[in-house]
């Protein structure tokens, strides 16, 4: 989370200020860059490009409940939780 603040405020102030501010290391910062995305991650856009295709399909009428039941019903086994998080970073649901 605080790498990830780094790299997006990054254009507006120094990095080696952010760093020292988030208290994380410019070494530690390369390694963020450079790490491939873990399980969660992938998992999670998958998800997401799930619920944006649903979400066009149902002309963006279908709430948590229901999209969930969506995703389950093309095989993708996911909470009405991870649902309503990953919609929340959807700017169209």
């Amino acid at each position: 989370m605080r790498f990830r603040f780094v790299e997006e405020q990054r254009g507006t102030f120094p990095v080696d200020r952010l760093c020292r501010v988030m208290n994380v290391s410019p070494r530690g910062l390369r390694a963020f860059r450079s790490r491939p995305a873990s399980r969660r991650q992938r998992m999670d856009m998958v998800v997401l490009a799930h619920i944006k295709e649903q979400s066009r399909l149902s002309l963006g009428s279908y709430g948590r409940p229901r999209m969930t039941e969506e995703l389950k019903e093309v095989g993708i086994d996911v909470g009405h939780r991870r649902v309503g998080l990953n919609r929340a970073g959807f700017a169209g649901g």
